[in-house]
């Protein structure tokens, strides 16, 4: 509806008509109730969503298995880091209903594998049909790296590096937030 717009506009333009290959490809975006303007002029936040809507999109067109996203969040209000998460839950790989695969090939691998590598992790890794996401693409893992709690608390699980005094070291703790989940 005009009160409540459920997005802007974008669409990609060449630089060079002439000649497209040897110029580059200007992206344009349009924020929701405001009038065009250049990339440029956009505030810190529209560019972030003008940026991950082109990589979302781009996702739709052509899947990644995974991304690294380092503070992308940085830039945004509060409404606009849950909206993001919630589409980052919503689009992330679960290994939830594998647990049954998972569990035969443990079954499996007593048999044929003498090995003490764990298959459960090994299936894991080894998936080769991701889940459909609710965007039409294929579900992805994202790793992401945030100060917002209005980001990691919606994560499946977090992890966090810590210095060890003692050993004079690095040390890695994580925690699977699904466990808690009410």
């Amino acid at each position: 509806s005009p009160l409540f717009p459920l997005g802007g506009t974008a669409y990609l333009a060449l630089e060079d008509p002439e000649s497209p290959y040897l110029a580059g490809v200007k992206y344009h975006a349009m924020p929701p109730l405001k009038r065009f303007r250049d990339m440029d002029q956009l505030s810190g936040g529209e560019k972030t969503v003008a940026a991950l809507a082109l990589l979302f999109s781009l996702q739709t067109f052509r899947p990644a298995p995974f991304f690294v996203l380092d503070e992308v969040d940085a830039a945004l209000d509060l409404a606009n880091v849950a909206k993001l998460a919630n589409f980052l839950r919503e689009n992330a790989r679960s290994y939830e209903d594998e647990d049954v695969e998972a569990d035969q090939a443990d079954e499996v691998a007593d048999e044929a594998m003498t090995s003490h590598y764990s298959l459960r992790q090994s299936a894991r890794i080894k998936r080769n049909a991701p889940e459909e996401a609710s965007t039409g693409g294929s579900a992805s893992q994202f790793i992401v790296i945030s100060l917002k709690q209005a980001l990691f608390e919606r994560a499946q699980s977090l992890v966090g590096i810590y210095r060890d005094q003692a050993q004079n070291s690095s040390q890695v703790l994580t925690l699977d937030l699904d466990q808690f989940a009410s």
